[in-house]
């Protein structure tokens, strides 16, 4: 072993000084003595930004078309397509299809929802991963019909008349506009919820009802398949009466009075 003081102490590098040999016998470990206030430690890695989330701009208002269903209210329909400003809203929309009273709303009635959701579904539908399974066919003509109530419509007497007549060709049923509007504004002055209740029909327990004033059972009996079967809807009540015209005169055009 060499003497102390010959001999220059040899430089370290100072990566080496840190270490000192542990263990027993021959065999050793070396091991760190580095602490993490050294200046050869190793910086702790910065934790990852936490992702800010950032909301995203408010959905613009859509509108659809809803038709009033038996039990519906505004304040129903207003919660279930989630309206900006509730029922009130939805009534100012509407009020000269509703009418002066918003808590009188009838089935079949067609009314402008705007909606902020992204879908216009109802808040009771069922989720499900699975992939909607294509609808049947539908029999005969109903595709057809179905077509035509795709097309987007005003909700008023304008609107009813050229949805039935949409219908009505793709049925082969007769009709102009003019012979239903003629028609329609003798028999209930365009008020879809018009009611006979003292002629003869109503004497019988079967009153005349809607904008052509059709008993029910001659609206069951010629009724259109891919139409409501509300005797008020007046798209409904349009088509069938119209079906009734073409098979007992050969048209609505050929109806100048009660029929």
């Amino acid at each position: 072993m060499a003497g102390r003081g010959k001999h220059r102490r040899p430089r370290t590098n100072p990566l080496t000084r840190g270490f000192i040999a542990a263990g027993t016998g021959g065999a050793a470990l070396t091991l760190p003595l580095l602490g993490a206030t050294h200046a050869s430690a190793a910086e702790p890695q910065s934790a990852p930004a936490v992702a800010q989330s950032v909301p995203q701009a408010a959905q613009p208002a859509k509108s659809l078309t809803y038709t009033v269903v038996k039990g519906d209210s505004l304040a129903r329909i207003a919660d279930r397509y989630d309206v900006s400003g509730g029922w009130k809203q939805l009534y100012k929309d509407n009020r000269t299809a509703v009418g002066d009273n918003p808590k009188l709303i009838h089935p079949g009635l067609k009314l402008t929802v705007k909606t902020t959701r992204t879908s216009a579904v109802k808040k009771t539908a069922t989720k499900s991963s699975a992939p909607a399974k294509p609808a049947a066919k539908p029999a005969g003509g109903v595709a057809q019909a179905t077509q035509a109530s795709a097309k987007t419509y005003a909700n008023n007497l304008d609107g009813w008349i050229r949805e039935s007549l949409d219908i009505m060709a793709q049925k082969g049923i007769p009709g102009s506009y003019d012979g239903i509007y003629r028609n329609i504004m003798r028999e209930s002055s365009g008020n879809p919820q018009a009611i006979n209740n003292w002629d003869s029909n109503a004497v019988a327990g079967t009153p005349s009802k809607g904008l052509l004033q059709v008993i029910d059972p001659t609206f069951a009996a010629y009724h259109v398949a891919g139409t409501s079967f509300d005797p008020y809807d007046p798209v409904a009540n349009i088509t069938a009466a119209c079906n009734y015209a073409a098979d007992r005169y050969g048209s609505i055009d050929n109806v100048n009075g009660p029929y």
